[in-house]
This record gives structure tokens, C-alpha cells and sequence, in this order.
């Protein structure tokens, strides 16, 4: 017998999918669900309860998942979640909306109306201009919309209602919401519809003739990930989008571009998958449509994107200039963000089975194989600038050769103060950099005489956020020597007395060659130099620092000059055979003042040769074996090729990494933009502690898209969990509309707004 073929899910045009069994169609006439092409339900235009009793009933019997049903049906899954438990304890009468209430009249008068719109054309955000006139938020954002009624006394009318999801979370036939005074009526949007077509883009980027897919937004409602588009005004600010255009110019041609791998290498960076292999981990479709495409790029073709711009080898040069860009603008205090430079270098160990060159790890504690990078970060902590150090080089070295670059950065001769530490020591440098117009912050290293208690006094600095605090200090002059030709450095010196563990007191002496800064803000200035190591641990955890982007390694330079290990070894022998001859010599002088010093009742000691020798013998011994080591290690060259050394060594490779530095710096500096911007510019009690963590949790929210006027993209964002950090959002919203940002590739404006929680269901 010949099977029958299954029956479709849906047999009208148009009926949305819930799960893989169930569709819903809702039109003028009312609404229909079919069960494997079945009609199950039916409801007529109105009929609320109905509506909810086919809602709860599909949940009962697991037609789909509940979040498939709230989905289509518009509603959350706790809504759904109450009309079952209503209507399994009294029944579908349960299922009956409430009656609302009649409004009183509005509080818009033309009068205020014009109030508010001054007080907004004065800068005030809404919070401020609502504590004012004493009306909600909302009503503020009424009369500042393009259509609020301006006669007195009279209502703001409601958007035409359609029967597709709101985005106010309201169901779309049921029309109820649970509060008074909710604002205007939204343009209702479809929840999560199919995103605009693109295959024939695709066919024709298969086809070499399509040089990139350009972003284009379909109307949707309750979009996961769309708090992702808060972060393009701060990324703008990074420089990565322009800079990447100027370095690389453009990728060959196919469906992604460049702008649209960076932008969304960075959204995968700040949703937490900083790295290609996160691509799976999220869901395409949901970041492509904040990507403005049908679905965002796969770990495949992140990596080989990814490898075709590091194959230009101007990684560095993206750096360079966005580092620039980042320190030709200001601060949140509007000072100077290249008036202070910190430099440090950073270990990146290496965990697979390549033959790499080991390095002293400080964090492991022991030497690991590695790749050495050398960072720079601007007067507030922010990474700028990361450069690639040749294995085994130090950080005197590294600071040296990267003042060039600095300088070509900086872009004046402006003097700026560069902070390290005690691992950049050598009053060479110092010197050195003092002669390129680099003036020096660093600890002393080694020991010197404490400063006298008479020249010390209280300090004090007040800084950006305005906590004031105080030391002890004293202020001095002194000379460092620079090598062993008795040339001196005169540097200024900051000591502080600070107490140890087990009780007790030491100095700790602060070196600068700047002479006008006062000697509290010296202290802060070389205290802030740990916000670069805090950078380091934060980004380790969420921005995977010290990850492998790329597996590829060459060998490493054969000829390369390094310095030989035998010769180490056999200055530790030199050591050794001192201590010994040292040992000697004490016990030779004290058998021979033994032997000379005669006994109580003898007037003289007759000591032969052969006693003599026999009291010396380890002494000579002991200079023989000194003298035959220091030639031994005179004899050994201190350096030598490295082929000599390590043959088959090999280096991995950095044009990858130091790209994928490039996003996840630019990521790292975005999400503290926003952070900075919520403790400027909201009034979020707690922003001091959990601004970072209130960024994230935005960035990772759902929202809308309304891409309905020309010229804008509408980003409405769903309530966070509380109402504090909802309206501090909100006022970042306000803030970041401000800017006029662009969609990158558009000519779109990005506005934001959040949506009323008082506009939620309740039922």
C-alpha cells in the first residue's frame, strides 16, 4: 500500500510556526490553530478568552514548548505560565480580561508641553525634566514625540492596533496593559519574523560579484542580543571600524566584510566568545540580526577572514593607529589621556608541543615556553598600543626601541610621563629617555640609605571621582649612577614609610624625572600603574588574553645573537669555587692563629714546613680551583647564534594575535566607555561598584528593531530585572541617541529607547 505523505503543519498562507507540530494564524477575522495541519482552536476577532484558553491548552498537552507559545502568542512564558493556573482552578471564566477603569485627564497641557520641550533643548535628561513638572518619564517621551497632541486637556492617540506581538508586551489581540498612564502605543512589531532575504546576495558573492552584503534590518520584536547595538557609539570611539578601513582598505569580495567581521567579532567579544571557536556558542541567526544580515559568519570563515588580514602583515600598523586616535582625545575629567603612559610586559605562555624558547613567567613563578608582548596603556588603565618582544628580551630593551613609536603616536614634543616597573631599571634609560622628552616614573631598585625622619610631611591628591587621600612623604633630590664610569643622573625621589608584615617599618622610594607635578599625585600616578595588571587579570578571564588565535609557527631567526647558557652555568661554578677558597682561607687562618699561640708554661712553638703545608693544603686547593674556573669561564663566550644553541626553534606566529589584540582592546575600551557613561551621565546609585557589571548585563539583553523611518534604526530595548537599573538605562539611552551614531555601512541613525515596565502584562 502506498504510505500517505504527512500533512502539512499549516494549510493557510501565512501561519506562524510554534515548534515543529503547531501554527498559529491570526488575521481581521480572528485567530486558528492547527495541530499537524488540524484545526484545533479557533477564535473570533475580540474573543480574549479563547484566545488564552487555546494558548494555555497547546502548553497542557506539549504541543511545543512553552517559549514557542508565548513567543507566537506574544506574551511572556510567566503569562502563559498564569492563564494555566487560572484556568485549571476555576475554569475559562478566569480566562475573562479585567474591565479597566476610566482615565483621568492627561497632565500634557500645552503649557507644560512647552516646559518640557525647553527644559530637553537645555540638555536636561528625562529624569531631571520628570522630577520637575512632576509627571512620569514616559509622559516626558510623549511630549517630546513628533506626535504628541499639543491642545490642552486632550490624549495622545493609540498606534492602530494589528494582530502581530507589541513591543510593549501587551498581547496583540488582548489590547490590555497593567498600569496607568503607559504612553503612547509603540508601532507593533513582529516577534522574531524571518530576517530579510538574502540568497541572492549569497549566490552572487559565490560568484566573486558581490563585494559585500550590505546591513538591512527587518522589523522585529523581542530580538535576543539587541542591547549588543548600545555598544557602536563607544566602538566608534575606538578608532577600529575607520583605522581597519585606512589600514586594510577591504576584504576580497564575498557575503561578510570587513566592517561587518570587525563589528561582529567585537559583539561576540562583548556577549562573552571573545575567541572564533565562541562563533558556536552562539546563535547565527540571533547575531545576524543585529549584524543586519540573515545570519552572522561561522568559526570557518571568522578564521579564514581572520588569516587573510593578518596575510598583510599590518596588524601593527591598525595598532599604531588606533592608538593614536585613542590618545589625541580626552578623558572623562577631560585631561590629557597621553599625559601618562604605563608600560609593562606581559608573558603569554604556550601550552602545545611546538619547540618555543622559554621565558620567566612572575605569575607561574618559573621559566615556561612563551611569546613576550610589551603593552602600553593610557593615564586612565586602557590598553592603547601592544607590540610583539623578541624572546628573551628585557623590558629596558623593549622601552628603548618603542620611544619612536610613542613619540610618532603622540604626534608633538610634548614631554609625557611613562610609568613601569622595577623590571625597566637602568638609569641609562632613564637618562636616555629624559634626552628624548620622556620623563621616568618608577620604583628604586635595590638598596639605600632611608631618607632622615625630619624631611618627611603629609601629602595629598584628589582624584578624578573626587576621593582625596593622604600620605606621609618626603621630597628629595638624589643621584643614580649610570654604569661604572662614575657618570651620575639626578633624579627627583618620593619616599613613603610603609609598614611590613610581622611588624616593623621600611622606605619605598618612587624615582620621576617631572619636577612640577606635586608629590601626591607622583604617589597616585605610579599607584594607578596597577590598573595595567588589573587589566591583564580582567581580561585574561573574560577577553581571553593569553589564548592561541593561531596554531601556525615559523622557525625562529638561526643567526639571532642570544646569550649563552654555559656561561651562566659556569659563573655559578666561578661562585661556588669562591665560596669554597672563602671557606678555606677562614679555617686555614684559624688552624695557623691555633698553631702559632703556644701552650700555658711554653715560651715557644716550632711549626716545620711540613706541618705549614699540610695546615694550607685545602687552601691551595681551594685557590687552584677558583683560579681554573675563572679562566673556564673567561674561555666561554657570552653569546652565540641561537642555532648553536637550540637548533629547530621556532617562533609562533603574531600578525593573528596582535589582530585579534586590535578587536578584544577595542571591546575591553567600548564596555568602559559605557561603564564610564552610566557614572557620568545616569543616576544609578551604585554606578561606582556595578557599572561594568550593569553594561554587560544591558549588552546582553533583548530587544526591538524598528527599522519603519527612513533614515533611523529605532533600538528598543525589553526592561532589565530591576527598575533602578531600567531607568538608569533608559538615561543611557538618552545619552548615547545624543550622539547621532551611525550604523556602520548605513546611513541609518541609531536611536535608543527602553520600554515602560509599567506596560507589562500582569495577567
Amino acid at each position: 500500500m502506498t504510505a500517505q505523505p504527512p500533512l502539512p503543519i499549516a494549510v493557510e498562507e501565512g501561519a506562524v510556526p510554534l515548534g515543529s507540530a503547531v501554527s498559529l494564524v491570526e488575521d481581521a477575522d480572528g485567530g486558528r490553530v492547527f495541530l499537524h495541519g488540524q484545526l484545533v482552536y479557533a477564535w473570533d476577532d475580540g474573543d480574549t478568552p479563547t484566545r488564552r484558553f487555546a494558548a494555555a491548552k497547546l502548553a497542557d498537552i506539549k504541543a511545543a514548548s512553552v517559549a514557542d507559545i508565548a513567543a507566537g502568542f506574544g506574551i511572556d512564558p510567566g503569562t502563559l505560565w498564569l492563564w494555566r493556573r487560572d484556568l485549571k482552578a476555576s475554569g475559562v471564566a478566569a480566562l475573562v480580561p479585567d474591565k479597566r477603569g476610566p482615565r483621568g485627564a492627561s497632565k500634557l497641557t500645552g503649557t507644560l508641553i512647552s516646559d518640557i520641550k525647553g527644559r530637553r533643548a537645555r540638555g536636561d535628561s528625562f529624569r531631571t525634566i520628570a522630577a520637575a513638572v512632576d509627571v512620569s518619564t514616559f509622559s516626558v517621551q510623549r511630549a517630546l514625540s513628533a506626535d504628541a497632541d499639543t491642545d490642552e486637556g486632550t490624549e495622545t492617540p493609540a498606534a492602530p492596533a494589528t494582530k502581530t506581538a507589541p513591543v510593549d508586551g501587551t498581547s496583540a489581540v488582548d489590547g490590555t496593559a497593567g498600569a496607568a498612564d503607559p504612553g503612547p502605543r509603540e508601532v507593533r512589531l513582529p516577534v522574531l519574523p524571518d530576517p530579510v532575504d538574502r540568497s541572492g546576495e549569497r549566490a552572487a558573492a559565490r560568484a566573486g560579484l558581490l563585494e559585500c552584503a550590505a546591513p538591512a534590518f527587518a522589523p522585529a520584536a523581542r530580538v535576543p542580543l539587541a542591547g549588543l547595538f548600545l555598544a557602536l557609539p563607544a566602538l566608534e570611539t575606538t578608532g577600529l571600524l575607520g583605522c581597519s578601513r585606512e589600514v586594510f582598505g577591504a576584504l576580497a569580495p564575498g557575503f561578510y566584510g570587513l566592517e561587518t567581521i570587525l563589528t561582529g567579532a567585537v559583539f561576540a567579544a562583548l556577549a562573552g566568545e571573545p575567541r572564533a571557536e565562541g562563533a558556536t556558542r552562539i546563535d547565527p541567526v540571533a547575531l545576524g540580526r543585529v549584524l543586519g544580515l540573515d545570519r552572522a559568519p561561522e568559526v570557518k570563515t571568522l578564521r579564514r577572514k581572520t588569516a587573510a588580514l593578518a596575510g598583510t602583515g599590518k596588524a601593527g600598523d591598525l595598532l599604531t593607529l588606533m592608538a593614536a586616535q585613542h590618545l589625541n582625545g580626552s578623558d572623562d575629567e577631560g585631561g590629557d589621556l597621553a599625559a601618562v603612559l604605563y608600560v609593562d610586559g606581559h608573558v603569554r605562555a604556550y601550552q602545545g608541543r611546538k619547540k618555543i624558547g622559554k621565558v620567566h613567567s612572575t605569575r607561574l613563578k618559573f621559566p615556561v615556553p612563551a611569546t613576550e608582548e610589551t603593552w602600553v596603556a593610557d593615564a586612565a588603565g586602557a590598553p592603547v598600543l601592544v607590540v610583539m618582544a623578541e624572546p628573551g628580551a628585557a623590558l629596558t630593551g623593549e622601552l628603548r626601541g618603542l620611544l619612536p613609536t610613542l613619540r610618532t603616536i603622540i604626534g608633538d614634543g610634548r614631554r609625557v610621563l611613562v610609568g613601569f616597573d622595577r623590571g625597566g631599571w637602568s638609569p641609562a634609560l632613564f637618562q636616555h629617555m629624559a634626552g628624548k622628552g620622556f620623563d621616568v616614573l618608577t620604583w628604586r631598585k635595590g638598596t639605600t640609605k632611608d631618607i632622615d625622619a625630619s624631611h618627611f610631611a603629609e601629602v595629598a591628591h584628589t582624584d578624578g571621582h573626587g576621593e582625596t587621600r593622604t600620605w606621609t612623604a618626603a621630597d628629595t633630590a638624589v643621584e643614580v649612577p649610570v654604569g661604572t664610569t662614575g657618570e651620575v643622573f639626578a633624579m627627583r625621589q618620593i619616599s613613603r614609610t610603609v609598614n611590613v608584615p610581622g611588624g616593623g617599618s621600611r622606605q619605598i622610594h618612587i624615582l620621576t624625572t617631572d619636577t612640577g607635578l606635586p608629590a601626591g599625585e607622583v604617589i597616585h600616578k605610579m599607584g594607578a600603574r596597577w590598573r595595567q595588571e588589573n587589566y591583564f587579570r580582567y581580561a585574561r578571564m573574560r577577553f581571553s588574553l593569553d589564548s592561541h588565535d593561531a596554531y601556525a609557527s615559523t622557525d625562529d631567526d638561526a643567526e639571532r645573537s642570544v646569550p649563552n647558557p654555559a656561561k651562566r652555568k659556569a659563573y655559578q661554578q666561578v661562585l661556588a669555587a669562591k665560596a669554597r677558597y672563602d671557606k678555606a682561607e677562614a679555617d686555614t687562618d684559624a688552624a695557623l692563629l691555633a698553631a702559632r699561640t703556644p701552650a700555658p708554661g711554653t715560651a715557644t712553638v716550632l711549626i716545620t714546613n711540613t706541618e705549614h703545608n699540610a695546615i694550607t693544603a685545602d687552601l691551595i686547593a681551594a685557590e687552584t680551583a677558583l683560579e681554573q674556573a675563572q679562566a673556564a669561564h673567561q674561555e666561554i663566550p657570552a653569546r652565540l647564534p641561537l642555532g648553536e644553541i637550540a637548533p629547530g626553534q621556532q617562533v609562533l606566529e603574531t600578525e593573528t594575535k596582535l589582530l585579534t589584540h586590535a578587536i578584544r582592546m577595542a571591546a575591553f575600551n567600548t564596555a568602559s566607555t559605557l561603564a564610564r557613561e552610566v557614572r557620568t551621565n545616569t543616576g544609578y546609585a551604585r554606578a561606582g561598584h556595578e557599572a561594568h557589571a550593569l553594561v554587560r548585563q544591558a549588552l546582553t539583553g533583548s530587544g526591538d528593531i524598528d527599522p519603519s523611518q527612513d533614515g533611523y534604526l529605532t533600538i528598543r530595548l525589553d526592561p532589565l530585572p530591576t527598575q533602578r537599573a531600567t531607568a538608569a538605562i533608559a538615561e543611557l539611552c538618552d545619552h548615547l541617541t545624543a550622539t547621532e551614531t551611525r550604523y556602520p555601512g548605513t546611513d541609518r541613525i541609531l536611536r535608543f529607547e527602553i520600554k515602560n515596565r509599567a506596560a507589562s502584562p500582569t495577567n
